[in-house]
């Protein structure tokens, strides 16, 4: 849905408010306002507020209902700019891991032999919304770990290996504001796997949103107990 002028003033006053309680520091406030005032719809405003509390007390500016159908990612718009802590990844004989919270370069190499590594998007920043990892194995593998919606290209070559995408859950469109990430290279008598995959917390909060809807009476059954 189309977001208006208002929804984003009101998200723009949770964030000035946010800063100046000292939740935000300044330049995650500017990027966030930034985003706020591009944003064209509920679905780019939701992630911008989704860790503050209401601004004066007042509603949110987006419906619980948008903001559950957005809640599949993070805050894809709060999780682009700022100083990449790697570029590059080595693994000989041993292996490499880069998860959790850190912030991915424009270009990031990643290569293993004899060894195998582990690549996990799922918490990490974008230094750059365009990003390509490149993945080269030598009898060795690298698993790369993602978001199910984020805007992933995966192409490369396996020789006498494999080099692919799999996902044993259903993949999502790309969330508004995600960064585009290109994932290449090629694997020599190893792997170099992508899957899609939520993160625990997410799994989380998905299996409690479904217990929830699980436990609500159905409003037909109400209708034959009161006739």
């Amino acid at each position: 849905m189309r977001a208006s002028d208002a929804e984003r003033e009101r998200v723009a006053e949770t964030l000035r408010e946010a800063v100046a309680e000292g939740r935000l520091e300044m330049d995650e406030f500017e990027q966030r306002l930034d985003a706020t005032f591009k944003a064209r719809t509920h679905g780019e405003l939701v992630p911008l507020v989704r860790d503050l509390p209401v601004a004066g007390g007042s509603a949110r500016p987006v419906t619980g209902a948008v903001a559950e159908r957005s809640g599949s990612s993070s805050d894809w718009p709060a999780r682009i700019g700022g100083t990449a802590t790697s570029s590059g990844a080595f693994a000989f004989w041993g292996g490499f891991s880069r998860k959790g919270r850190w912030t991915v370069g424009p270009k990031f190499t990643a290569f293993a032999m004899w060894g195998g590594g582990e690549i996990d998007l799922r918490e990490a920043h974008f230094a750059e919304r365009e990003v390509v990892i490149r993945c080269f194995t030598i009898m060795g593998g690298i698993q790369v770990t993602i978001p199910p919606d984020l805007d992933a290209q995966v192409g490369g070559l396996g020789i006498m290996g494999g080099f692919g995408e799999h996902s044993k859950i259903e993949e999502e469109e790309p969330a508004p504001g995600s960064p585009r990430v290109k994932i290449t290279g090629f694997a020599l008598m190893g792997g170099v796997g992508v899957e899609r995959k939520r993160r625990k917390a997410e799994k989380r909060r998905l299996k409690e949103q479904e217990r929830a809807r699980s436990d609500k009476p159905d409003a037909g059954d109400d209708r034959k107990e009161l006739g």
